[in-house]
């Protein structure tokens, strides 16, 4: 497994993998509506641009070297709070669950943060979704609950989840 830095010729593929992934994963959970309208939001040309560009926030794309394939990405943003990196996003395809990726890529995002000054990883995780338990498996801890308006009458409920840097 390799993880390789995105640049802005990765968009179109950090959308598709994101469409894939959450069909999948918020299918049970949330509305086809609200996917939809998260999808065209959060990850709009505009905003992963924009994102790419901050050179705090970086989006890394998961790669099969063995089967030459790209299986998800992640994309956290260092600064985020005082000695805080926040996940805003790991997701995989359906096909590549269940095979250890998700540990690893935790593994490397606790790897990055320890290079940096910061101490403490969050994550937002809806509250149905069942990867708090992975999280939870990861070291991560519920600190709070909150309800987010993201517009268009949607709202994310959520745990936020912390992890500490030892």
């Amino acid at each position: 497994m390799k993880f390789i830095k995105a640049t802005e010729k990765d968009i179109l593929l950090i959308q598709s993998l994101a469409r894939r992934s959450w069909e999948n994963a918020y299918a049970e959970i949330l509305s086809a509506e609200q996917i939809e309208y998260m999808l065209k939001t959060m990850y709009s040309q505009e905003e992963i641009s924009k994102q790419l560009q901050d050179a705090d926030y970086h989006y890394f794309l998961i790669f099969d070297e063995i089967k030459k394939t790209f299986e998800g990405f992640l994309g956290y943003e260092h600064g985020y709070e005082q000695n805080t990196t926040k996940l805003h996003r790991i997701y995989l395809i359906p096909e590549s669950k269940g095979k250890g990726l998700g540990r690893m890529s935790i593994d490397f995002l606790k790897q990055k943060v320890s290079e940096t000054h910061d101490k403490r990883i969050i994550l937002n995780v809806n509250k149905n979704n069942t990867a708090k338990i992975f999280y939870e498996s990861q070291g991560f801890d519920v600190y709070n609950e909150v309800i987010v308006d993201i517009g268009n009458g949607f709202a994310m409920d959520d745990y936020e989840m912390e992890f500490y840097i030892t």
